[in-house]
């Protein structure tokens, strides 16, 4: 084999890209870290603020019941309802 043998004589000019180097961050990973973080941010915003909400909201009060339905519903249980 000869010394003067140059493999970069070789290489095909759709690789010489690949040896160059490279300068600054990626766009699409940037793109990428910065949408995930605004993401990641949303929900533990949004977690943290359902974990206060339940302990400074009070309960929800359900609404009354009308005599209609109460005496609707015990006459499916089978009791009589009262005053009958």
């Amino acid at each position: 084999m000869s010394d003067d043998f140059e493999f970069s004589d070789k290489v095909p000019p759709s690789f010489e890209r690949m040896t160059a180097e490279t300068k600054g961050f990626n766009p699409g990973l940037t793109v990428l870290l910065v949408v995930g973080g605004l993401l990641l941010a949303f929900f533990v915003g949004n977690y943290i603020m359902y974990l206060q909400a339940q302990k400074i909201l009070p309960l929800r009060k359900k609404k009354p019941i009308s005599k209609k339905k109460m005496k609707r519903e015990k006459l499916k249980q089978g009791v009589s309802a009262p005053g009958e």
